[in-house]
């Protein structure tokens, strides 16, 4: 709900659990009041008196500094000398702005962005969007400020529209949220880092005074840091304690971070990277940032999740796959890598067939003359050595075992050795007289082109139309490196990691709208751009190109502070592991993959008789257990950053099943009893475990017992509501 008290001349706007409040301040400035636990509107606008104190910078409504308010989106030049939220050259060579407030709107619902992916309202009933109108008078530009608060799901989201209607002006700075909040001199951030087969990792550390920064200048979300941040309080545990959340759904470069000032007011902020980004807007041009997606717990970091899950899961991704049970696959790539024909790719389909697998995925090396991985990307038609009947028999041959064809590209990318690139070298990210890096013998086709962008849907749309192709993995391997466009004028180049962004959402757009029955899964060497960004578009996400087990703990358990498991690939494959050369146990690999969306990546021909039984009552348990992993309550109970453990628990729907992982990573000699607390039972239920009753009250403050005796242990518990 949003409302508009025009006597103190506050908004407030209220979720289920929250409260978020803004004034504006001698009719000039948007200042935040209040966001968290949900209150009763009665504030008043003499908040913003209470910080009159001397400065070394002034304000022109009084004594009063900008310096020190904790605003809603500030501008840089004036009397707020700290980051801004928004940035302007203008074409008489000054960076002053000054954002004045003009108006506002509230409407049902939830407007889209145009051009960008976009949290979403299925009954406008849903919602609410609160539009606030900034405005520079003497530079002409208005700002539109937009709040939508989803009431139910316990989230708001924000996004910004700059409108130029003066002369030329060059954008250096576009935020989609700040927040300044006070007191929080004894807080934490916490973020997700990594890199290559090692994402999302959680990093957390005390907020202190100066600028903390996360950010990608990658080209892409990139696995180096994920598009989200947490603030919380120093002691806020996975059950206890203020958290609040910024999650930006954008795929591109990013900046995110916290800024604690001398006054102890921290403003949090999330957007576009401001670092090499220049957008020139002339008369009666805008621009839209991407949305940031804002939540607060009083529940700890696990309370902050499930809004999160069930957020991006029922109103981010879209389309036939949102809700539906997905397939169980199985996926070459380890089996085989270049080193396949057709009558092998049958042999693995055919045993996997035996086991209840359902989906057969051919990944690299399907096209063009892809015989290594130097060479053929970008042609995309069957490489003739390898494939010389086409894809359209080998598709029939997968479905008369009764199992869906799926396909493996990589459309944005081009090997210098390629037929596209000997016709279009200037198709290419590049700058004229630089040599361009290859990186995977690879360039980055340049999507900032519309030409480009229309070469690879038509491309990828004529492959899907040879054969009954059901699902998709669209994978990126490489950043950008020289990041110039042949077609943008001088002035223009700073918007081409942008104008990529759009490109791309633009080919993903029509090519999911175009096949609405195939099923997309998004990958970049992994997790490499594992953003809300392409959930949008592809409701699920390779998870990493590591599957070793143990690390795949910690890659899963870090991803799920934002991202629900329904969106997270995960596959068992063969030991040694390819990546880090552990082995662990058949059934281990089994139970760590099965929560997220559960397959295979080995040849299933090479394993023994009872590791295919493993795997066929895998197959068969995870479908009788995927709505609770994917559509139920999530809590981490023991983390594997900090133990030897991982246990993550699941409660169904209805709240009549709860799942249980447990995981060892190391054994204790002579190990004492561990006592598994479980989370968001029913206190006065009563709960069955193995044939044994238990009280909801009993297992939530004893818990269940559980002996980390042997490495690699790995159990699943199944309790059932008795009453």
């Amino acid at each position: 709900m949003i409302s508009f008290d025009s006597k103190e001349q506050i908004f407030y706007l209220e979720t289920q659990n929250t409260t978020y409040a803004m004034c504006v301040f001698h009719n000039q400035v948007l200042v935040h009041l209040y966001w968290g636990k949900r209150i009763n509107p009665t504030l008043k606008n003499d908040y913003c008196l209470k910080f009159k104190r001397r400065t070394l910078t002034g304000f022109d409504c009084g004594e009063f500094s900008t310096e020190d308010m904790p605003l809603e989106y500030s501008t840089y030049g004036n009397a707020d000398t700290r980051l801004p939220s928004f940035g302007a050259v203008y074409s008489d060579g000054s960076r002053i702005s000054k954002l004045i407030y003009k108006g506002y709107k509230i409407v049902k619902g939830k407007p889209s962005l145009e051009g960008l992916p976009a949290t979403y309202c299925v009954d406008e009933n849903e919602a609410e969007t609160l539009i606030i109108q900034l405005f520079d008078s003497v530079k002409t530009v208005d700002v539109y400020l937009s709040y939508t608060v989803f009431d139910e799901l316990d989230a708001i989201t924000r996004s910004v529209k700059i409108v130029n209607n003066g002369e030329r002006l060059l954008l250096n700075t576009a935020l989609s949220a700040t927040v300044d909040f006070y007191g929080m001199d004894e807080s934490d951030i916490l973020h997700l880092d990594g890199t290559w087969c090692r994402e999302r990792h959680i990093t957390r550390r005390r907020i202190v005074h100066g600028n903390q920064n996360i950010d990608s200048r990658s080209g892409a979300s990139s696995a180096y840091h994920n598009p989200f941040i947490a603030i919380c309080d120093k002691d806020a545990t996975e059950n206890h304690g203020d958290v609040y959340g910024f999650s930006l759904v954008y795929s591109g470069n990013f900046t995110a971070g916290v800024e604690l000032n001398a006054y102890n007011c921290a403003r949090a902020y999330i957007g576009i990277n401001p670092f090499e980004f220049e957008f020139v807007l002339e008369n009666g041009e805008s621009l839209q940032t991407p949305e940031a997606v804002l939540t607060y717990s009083l529940e700890g970091l696990g309370g902050m999740s499930r809004i999160y899950h069930k957020l991006y899961r029922t109103r981010l991704c879209r389309g036939k796959y949102r809700d539906a049970e997905r397939f169980v696959l199985i996926n070459n790539w380890e089996a085989t890598y270049f080193n396949f024909d057709e009558a092998k790719l049958v042999e693995i389909a055919k045993k996997a067939s035996e086991i209840g697998v359902d989906t057969m995925v051919l990944d690299d090396g399907w096209f063009g003359a892809r015989n290594t991985d130097k060479a053929g990307l970008g042609d995309w038609y069957e490489n003739p050595d390898r494939l010389p009947n086409g894809l359209k028999s080998l598709a029939d041959k997968v479905n008369s075992l009764g199992m869906r064809f799926g396909l493996w590209f990589e459309p944005e990318m081009v090997n210098p050795d390629s037929d596209l690139y000997r016709k279009h070298p200037d198709w290419v990210l590049h700058v004229e007289s630089r040599e361009s890096s290859l990186v995977r013998n690879q360039l980055t086709l340049d999507l900032s082109r519309k030409d480009v962008c229309d070469y690879i849907i038509e491309a990828v749309s004529a492959v899907l139309n040879k054969a009954n192709i059901e699902y998709v993995k669209w994978d990126m391997n490489r950043y950008m490196t020289e990041a110039g466009s042949a077609l943008l004028p001088p002035e223009k180049q700073g918007e081409v990691m942008h104008r990529y962004m759009l490109g791309l959402y633009y080919v993903l757009e029509t090519i999911t709208n175009r096949f609405p029955n195939v099923l997309f899964e998004s990958c970049a060497s992994g997790g490499g751009r594992f953003d809300p960004g392409m959930l949008y578009y592809m409701p699920q996400t390779w998870t990493s190109d590591d599957s070793d087990a143990v690390e795949r703990l910690m890659i899963q358990y870090g991803t799920s502070i934002v991202y629900p498991y329904s969106a997270m690939g995960a596959h068992v494959s063969a030991c040694p592991n390819h990546q880090v050369s552990r082995t662990t146990p058949f059934r281990m690999r089994c139970n760590v993959a099965m929560p997220g969306q559960f397959g295979f990546e080995l040849d299933l021909n090479k394993c023994t008789e009872k590791e295919l039984e493993t795997a066929r009552q895998a197959i068969i348990e995870y479908k009788e257990l995927q709505h609770i992993f994917h559509k139920g309550d999530c809590y981490r109970l023991k983390s594997p950053f900090e133990t030897n453990l991982s246990v993550i628990q699941f409660i169904s729907e209805d709240k009549n099943t709860v799942v249980v992982c447990i995981d060892s990573k190391k054994a204790i000699p002579n190990a004492p009893n561990e006592y598994i607390r479980l989370e968001g039972l029913d206190d006065n239920a009563v709960y069955s475990l193995d044939g044994e009753i238990y009280g909801g009250d009993y297992l939530m403050n004893r818990g269940i017992v559980f002996i980390n005796d042997v490495e690699y242990k790995s159990l699943r518990l199944i309790l059932k509501k008795y009453r």
